[in-house]
C-alpha cells in the first residue's frame, strides 16, 4: 500500500467531538502525522474563517478545502488557489426557486457568509440547532435583500444554503433547482440544512486537485467523513474512512469504519495507519 501523504478531515461529526473540540488524543495523532510530513487538510462546508478556532490554530495546516470543495484555501498565501463557483445568473435563478418554499437561505461568496436581514429573526426557527442558528446570526453579513446584494456585487457564488423546518423538503427543492440549473451539486450535511454547489465543487474533486498540485494522486490520500457532503472524498480516497456515526451511504462507500467522533475515531484510524506505514 502507498504511504499516505494527505489526510482530509471533515469537521462537524468527524474531527470535532459533540462539543466542537479536538480531543487531546486526536490532536496527538494529528501532530504525529504532520511530523511524518503528511499534509493535514481540513475539508469542510464552511469558509475558512468560519472554522472553529481550534482548527485554525493547528500550526501544521497550510491548505483547507472549503465551501464543500468550491475553494482550496492556501493559508500561507492568504488566498484561494483554486475555485469552482456558481455563476451569478445561476445563483440568482436558484434563489428564485428557494423563494417558492418555506425556508430561509444564505450564501458563501468571497470567503464569507451573506444573507438577508429577515433571516436573523428566523434563525432559531429554521436552523437545525443552536449551533447553526448562531452561525446564521454571527458568521454572516446581513443585507436588506440577498439577491439584490449579489446583483450589485456582480460576483459568482461559492455555495448556497437552505434551512428548512421540514426535512422532507430536501427532495422537492433539489428537483426544482435541477430544473432551473441542471447539474447542480446538492448535498445535505444535516437533515434540515441543504447545500448547493457548482458542478465539480465537491470534496472529493477538490482533494484530487490539491493532491495533483502537490505531486501525488488520490491513492495517497486518507479521507474522514460522516455526512453526505463527505461521500465523494470517502469514496475516492485511497483510504476512505467513515465515522461510526456516518450516514448509511458514507458507511457503504468507506474502506474503513472507525469509532464515532465522540470516541476518538479519527485518532484511532490515524494511529493504525502510522503504525503500518512508519
Amino acid at each position: 500500500m502507498n504511504e499516505t501523504k494527505l489526510i482530509a478531515l471533515d469537521l462537524d461529526g468527524t474531527l470535532l467531538d459533540s462539543q466542537k473540540r479536538i480531543t487531546a488524543r486526536t490532536r496527538a495523532a494529528l501532530d504525529a502525522a504532520a511530523a511524518h510530513g503528511i499534509h493535514i487538510v481540513p475539508t469542510t462546508g464552511r469558509f475558512f474563517d468560519a472554522m472553529p478556532q481550534c482548527v485554525r490554530d493547528l500550526p501544521f495546516v497550510r491548505y483547507a478545502i472549503t465551501c464543500n470543495g468550491a475553494a482550496i484555501y492556501d493559508r500561507a498565501e492568504g488566498r484561494n488557489i483554486g475555485e469552482c463557483l456558481i455563476p451569478l445568473g445561476k445563483a440568482l435563478a436558484i434563489l428564485g426557486v428557494f423563494a417558492r418554499f418555506d425556508v430561509i437561505c444564505d450564501c458563501y461568496m468571497d470567503n464569507w457568509g451573506w444573507n438577508s436581514e429577515s433571516n436573523v429573526a428566523k434563525a432559531d426557527e429554521y436552523a437545525p440547532d443552536a449551533h447553526y442558528a448562531a452561525m446564521v446570526r454571527d458568521l454572516r453579513t446581513h443585507v436588506p435583500d440577498l439577491g439584490e446584494h449579489l446583483r450589485r456585487t456582480g460576483h459568482d457564488v461559492q455555495k448556497l444554503l437552505v434551512y428548512a423546518k421540514d426535512p422532507a423538503l430536501y427532495r422537492p427543492i433539489v428537483a426544482a433547482v435541477e430544473e432551473v440549473v441542471p447539474g447542480i451539486v446538492a448535498t445535505a450535511s444535516n437533515s434540515r440544512m441543504f447545500e448547493f454547489n457548482a458542478p465539480g465543487a465537491d470534496k472529493g474533486s477538490a482533494i484530487a486537485r490539491l493532491a495533483a498540485s502537490l505531486g501525488f494522486g488520490m491513492d495517497r490520500a486518507m479521507a474522514f467523513g460522516d455526512g453526505l457532503n463527505d461521500l465523494t472524498m470517502v469514496r475516492d480516497a485511497g483510504i476512505g474512512v467513515a465515522m461510526a456515526n456516518a450516514a448509511p451511504e458514507v458507511l457503504a462507500a468507506a474502506k474503513i469504519v472507525t469509532a464515532s467522533n465522540d470516541e476518538d475515531g479519527v485518532a484511532l484510524a490515524i494511529e493504525r495507519m502510522l503504525a503500518r506505514n512508519f
